[in-house]
């Protein structure tokens, strides 16, 4: 009997859906807000879990942009947490720089930049990423993530929304700034997480299985480590 109804389940589960995965033929995201509203946003999922096994490498002084909740949240030993951004009215800023003209943020001073969900903003993404290696000190860690899949971001953005990436770019534009040796580049997620993400469903709504599967052909995101040597 409970074989029976090991295989009862898996058969419903083909037909029974969530109801936000149900929604999904309406022309309209079940959230406007990438799923912030309604939990926690698909690709977070994966930004955070390349941050959390990457932990040790957050430490000494670290430059993150925006804020430092990611610093804070997942930092081992910070010295100085510093925090980068364009707007200028960011009182959490310790630095107001656009990253690919950042002539004021010191060079060979960070041992991380956390740099998340950001170089689609950036126009020029060589310029920024050869300031984000010359603001790092010698064996200085960059974690970045990029967006493969992603609405565009709210048109009351400070800096527009211009590029998505895939793994084999980011291999070459992190590998031109930091050499090819010493660059890891990964990809995240799967066709139900690029949808659901898309749709605006959270985290919480979907199976934690289907979170955890890496499918290739289907990127969400991409993961960068580089070093400088």
């Amino acid at each position: 009997m409970r074989q029976v109804a090991r295989a009862l389940r898996r058969r419903l589960r083909r037909f029974v859906r969530p109801a936000p995965v149900a929604r999904l033929r309406s022309i309209v995201p079940v959230s406007d807000d990438f799923g912030f509203d309604r939990g926690t946003p698909v690709d977070r999922h994966y930004i955070e879990r390349f941050l959390a096994k990457h932990a040790a490498d957050i430490s000494g002084r670290v430059l993150e942009v925006k804020d430092a909740a990611y610093t804070h949240r997942f930092g081992r030993g910070i010295d100085r947490s510093d925090v980068l951004d364009i707007d200028a009215g960011n009182t959490n800023a310790t630095f107001v720089a656009d990253l690919t003209r950042a002539d004021a943020v010191p060079s060979d001073t960070f041992d991380c930049f956390i740099l998340t969900q950001t170089l689609q903003y950036i126009p020029d993404t060589k310029a920024a990423l050869l300031h984000a290696h010359r603001v790092l000190r010698r064996n200085g860690v960059i974690l970045a993530t990029l967006p493969v899949v992603s609405r565009f971001g709210s048109l009351s953005e400070v800096a527009p929304d211009c590029w998505r990436f895939t793994p084999s770019v980011c291999s070459v534009l992190f590998g031109a700034a930091f050499g090819t040796e010493h660059v890891a580049v990964h990809a995240h997620g799967n066709l139900l997480t690029c949808v659901a993400f898309l749709a605006g469903i959270a985290c919480e709504e979907l199976d934690p299985r289907d979170l955890e599967n890496d499918d290739p052909a289907f990127p969400l995101i991409v993961t960068v480590r580089a070093v400088k040597s």
